[in-house]
């Protein structure tokens, strides 16, 4: 298990609201038995249909900080969004808030998804526009994303903070750390035992 206290790099800008699941990756490409590859195909349809889509832009081919709007990754709950995100490139988001689903598969990932004020997100955008190699950082033990000299606070729930920056995010990790104690357990329940 890794502890996730900051993450620096590029953003990508995409400042719109309501961006479900399915134009994150489209759902023919859910059929994959790994999510192995899926990053190609982050918002295949919408950068099909927009030849300046940002995740197309030569400019920010480079980013890990994806910056978007309220209500980003809404829709059906599936883990392949973040994992297409994540496979592109992506190691943080800010945005304006997030559906419940996707903001907890992404802490379940360690990719911190953090809030910021409508404002606050705009003068980022912009910023990243104008300068693409722009370094971003997000801080998760200072609370604080920073932007060309600029801070600003963040909010995000303090259990999913807490959990990326002991690095307590990684249920799978956690699980095979304690087995000793898992088939411990297991050896002690009677109805488990019967039939050896």
């Amino acid at each position: 298990m890794s502890n996730i206290e900051q993450i620096t790099g590029s953003g990508v800008p995409l400042l719109l609201d309501d961006i479900d699941t399915d134009r994150i990756i489209p759902a023919r490409y859910l059929r994959c038995v790994t999510f192995d590859g899926l990053g190609e195909y982050a918002f295949e349809d919408d950068r099909q249909q927009d030849p300046d889509h940002p995740f197309d832009n030569a400019s920010f081919q480079n980013g890990s900080i994806l910056v978007a709007g309220s209500n980003f990754g809404c829709g059906s709950s599936r883990e392949h969004a973040p994992q297409s995100l994540m496979r592109w490139g992506i190691r943080g988001v800010i945005a304006e808030s997030f559906a419940e689903i996707f903001f907890g598969n992404c802490t379940a990932l360690g990719i911190p998804a953090v809030c910021l004020q409508r404002n606050e997100l705009e003068h980022i955008a912009a910023t990243i526009i104008e300068n693409p190699e722009l370094e971003l950082q997000i801080d998760l033990r200072a609370n604080e994303v920073r932007c060309a000299e600029k801070v600003y606070t963040f909010s995000m729930p303090p259990e999913a903070r807490s959990a990326l920056i002991t690095g307590e995010y990684d249920f799978m990790a956690q699980l095979l750390d304690r087995e000793p104690a898992v088939r411990e357990k297991v050896a002690a329940i009677p109805y488990l035992n019967h039939f050896e």
